[in-house]
């Protein structure tokens, strides 16, 4: 198993992206990573890990490029390279945590789109209450979509939860203002008719104020709604966290009690931190493209590479096909 990694890519690029990697080569002596970059940044911070190749390039797509014009232009860019290799079957799957639209567009561009599927969608897999975690999808991989696109997001999400996440049969539900039958626009009365009919166990509409409690194991929206409630739950997170410092720091009382609720609350921000799952598949492509966090630390990459293997392992690109063929 070969997976291609954009090095370059991310806020903490290539010291963070590096030390992913080798945590993940080293507990999986039979993967071998191939790091794209810049091989003088990168090599310092390798421990001679034979199941580590580094493929030299000084050429990166930036935060602030324009995604397709990019990924056009800057043919020798490491996110670029990457895609390449997974397309010229130097790798089985890849993962970046660069320019997210770019990454779209050598997805789509390069590794190129499976027979069947309109749009492909991006997917996290978000935490909730209990633990487990929910797919959701499109978030944020086209901002329109149509009922037949919602559709196959469903399959898509289907077969990763069971495939990958191990859930045997999963749930699929709508997302949409109430769970009665009937309610949402046009888009989600005939997505709804859709699944329906499509022989997936779907589970009828659901609200977003209840994904969190594990309402249902796979998701779908289109990428307009799905980004939105996706950074809502970031921000929600990131406020609620901001305020519980605020208030343990505000005094010696308060501070007394928060030594003794420390690990408690690490374990709290733990199961909200969706980089725990790995990154976000772009799904519908013809190998696994994943997007890790722009922000991810080591401990995000190392997953997001494990998820990537995942993938590729149990050939999900593959299943998918055969779905929509049957």
């Amino acid at each position: 198993m070969i997976i291609a990694v954009d090095a370059m890519g991310g806020d903490h690029a290539p010291g963070e992206i590096v030390k992913g990697a080798v945590q993940a080569a080293a507990e999986n002596p039979s993967l071998t990573i191939k790091l794209y970059g810049d091989e003088k940044q990168i090599q310092p911070l390798l421990n001679q890990e034979k199941n580590i190749e580094v493929i030299h390039t000084d050429e990166i797509i930036l935060s602030t490029d324009e995604p397709v014009r990019a990924v056009r232009r800057k043919k020798t860019a490491s996110m670029v390279l990457m895609a390449q290799a997974v397309k010229d079957k130097e790798a089985d799957a890849c993962v970046s945590a660069g320019n997210t639209g770019a990454l779209m567009a050598a997805g789509l561009f390069v590794v190129g789109r499976i027979k069947g599927i309109d749009r492909p969608a991006l997917s996290p897999t978000l935490p909730t209450i209990d633990g487990q975690g929910f797919v959701m999808l499109d978030l944020g991989a086209n901002a329109d979509a149509k009922p037949e696109h919602v559709l196959q997001y469903a399959v898509m999400g289907s077969i990763y939860a069971e495939q990958v996440r191990g859930i045997k049969n999963p749930t699929v539900g709508l997302l949409n203002i109430g769970t009665e039958e009937g309610k949402g626009n046009d888009l989600t009365k005939q997505a709804y008719e859709l699944l329906q009919e499509s022989g997936l166990n779907f589970v009828g509409n659901v609200e977003s104020r209840d994904l969190l409690n594990g309402v249902s194991d796979v998701v779908v929206t289109d990428g307009f709604t799905g980004n939105m409630v996706l950074k809502t739950i970031e921000g929600t997170a990131q406020a609620l966290f901001g305020m519980l410092k605020e208030t343990f720091t505000s005094s010696v009382k308060t501070k007394l009690a928060a030594g003794l609720v420390k690990s408690d609350l690490k374990q709290l921000k733990g199961k909200l931190d969706y980089t725990e799952y790995g990154g976000a598949g772009l799904f519908g492509l013809n190998a696994p493209v994943i997007k890790a966090h722009g922000s991810s630390n080591a401990t995000a990459v190392y997953n997001a590479i494990k998820q990537a293997h995942t993938m590729a392992e149990n050939d999900v690109s593959g299943k998918i096909s055969a779905s929509l063929n049957q």
